[in-house]
């Protein structure tokens, strides 16, 4: 369940998160959308890695 939006940290139920769902084309997530704390991102020619000290990490899904 995602809580927060996961590129600008705020609540996710609040405000427009049109520009962040745009900007996710583009960028990994900076936020945990569980707990809102910073991630650690890494970002390589193969896609990204973003990685939460309370709830482990997410990965780029490859294109087909």
């Amino acid at each position: 369940m995602e809580t927060y939006c996961d590129r600008c940290g705020d609540p996710a139920a609040e405000g427009d998160h049109a520009a962040c769902r745009a900007a996710r084309e583009m960028e990994p997530p900076r936020y945990c959308p569980r707990c809102r704390r910073r991630m650690i991102v890494q970002v390589t020619p193969l896609g990204w890695t973003a990685r939460c000290s309370q709830h482990g990490a997410l990965h780029d899904e490859p294109a087909p």
